[in-house]
């Protein structure tokens, strides 16, 4: 990925009487999902919120400050999250042993298999395309205190990949654009989505795992603590904007989605964010669900986000499914590829050593991979 990786990082308040969702696997077969990010999707109609009022001017943040507050935040986060609640989750189905199918034969590739095939699938070059848009988050952001901005692009600016003209404008004006994720963004992303996540008043982190786990210290995450590009500390951003306001029906979409949807740092759905990828994911399904995104939607969106956000990990589950199963990336059924069985820490770990032990692991780009920002 281009974005370069950076050093990154309960008695429980009722403020909804609607009952979150239980982290499950869902059966249901999903509509087909997008092949190519060529085919953009339909347009969805920009949700309009009222502007917030202007925050005070955001103060500096010194910047041999981040390095520090993100390792150990990450560190405190990752353990107390996977504690709390990965050693209660239900262990990941157990991945079969690798068997090569015939078909899976091609000229280039550890057991004839096109490794460069199967990872456009995973990362399309030209990038894929979400049934999405900015709107005006970026603005309001700045305005919520959620980014400092001079904070925010120091971390590209350091990096040697300094934010774009449009992330520029996407961030102080807004975009009616479609965002398409890509290599080249998917580092962007991560971190104006977690922003999103964190600072977004939702049930899910009013009265959810998060605070049920956090002891009455809700920075003690990766996701919260770890969280040092704000202009307020992140005991005040934490759930404290309406940024995107949800009808129940939406809301439900959300809930049903984040309690399916993992990723291989650890054993927890984004329904309980305790990391930035997690909190990442939960603030783009909230705009999903809130720009009209049906369920499908959601759950192919998340596929191909999270396969930017870890394309290794992704690949690896390509490279499986196609050997085992003869079943394209492409193709995959977005519940299964994002859910517990392969996406977990426990499942990819699976995954992994089904591979390791058949001779097919080969390695992806870099990626957005490590929980700091």
């Amino acid at each position: 990925m281009s974005e370069s990786s950076l050093n990154k990082k309960s008695a429980t308040p009722r403020t909804t009487s609607k009952k979150l969702a239980t982290p499950r696997n869902t059966s249901k077969k999903p509509a087909t999902p997008r092949t190519t990010s060529k085919k953009p999707g339909v347009p969805r109609t920009k949700r309009t919120v009222a502007p917030l009022p202007m925050q005070k001017k955001p103060r500096p943040i010194t910047s041999w400050l981040y390095p520090s507050l993100i390792l150990a935040s990450f560190l405190l986060g990752i353990l107390s999250g996977y504690a709390a609640w990965g050693r209660r989750a239900q262990s990941a189905a157990a991945v079969q042993p690798l068997v090569a199918s015939a078909d899976t034969s091609s000229e280039s590739g550890s057991g004839g298999m096109d490794f460069a095939v199967l990872m456009e699938q995973v990362n399309p070059q030209d990038g894929y395309e979400l049934p999405v848009r900015y709107g005006d988050l970026g603005p309001r952001l700045l305005e919520s205190g959620a980014i400092n901005y001079d904070a925010f692009a120091a971390v590209y600016e350091n990096a040697g990949d300094p934010l774009t003209q449009f992330q520029v404008e996407a961030l102080k004006r807004g975009s009616d654009e479609q965002i398409v994720i890509s290599a080249q963004n998917a580092h962007f992303l991560l971190n104006f989505f977690w922003a999103v996540g964190l600072v977004n008043k939702n049930p899910i982190l009013m009265a959810g795992p998060i605070v049920q786990n956090s002891g009455g210290q809700i920075d003690r995450f990766a996701s919260t603590g770890g969280w040092t590009l704000g202009t307020k500390p992140v005991t005040e951003l934490y759930a404290s904007t309406e940024l995107i306001l949800l009808t129940p029906e939406q809301q439900a979409r959300v809930e049903e989605v984040a309690a399916a949807v993992y990723r291989p740092c650890c054993n927890n759905p984004t329904i309980f964010p305790d990391c930035n990828h997690g909190m990442a994911m939960l603030g783009l399904l909230q705009l999903l669900a809130a720009q009209d995104a049906s369920v499908d939607e959601m759950f192919t969106a998340a596929k191909y986000v999270n396969a930017f956000w870890f394309p290794q990990q992704s690949l690896q589950t390509a490279i499986y499914l196609k050997a085992n199963q003869n079943i394209d990336f492409a193709q995959a059924d977005p519940r299964m590829v994002t859910g517990q069985q392969f996406f977990s820490a426990s499942g990819s770990g699976q995954v992994y050593a089904s591979l390791q032990s058949s001779g097919l692991l080969p390695k992806a780009p870099d990626s957005g991979g490590s929980c700091g920002t």
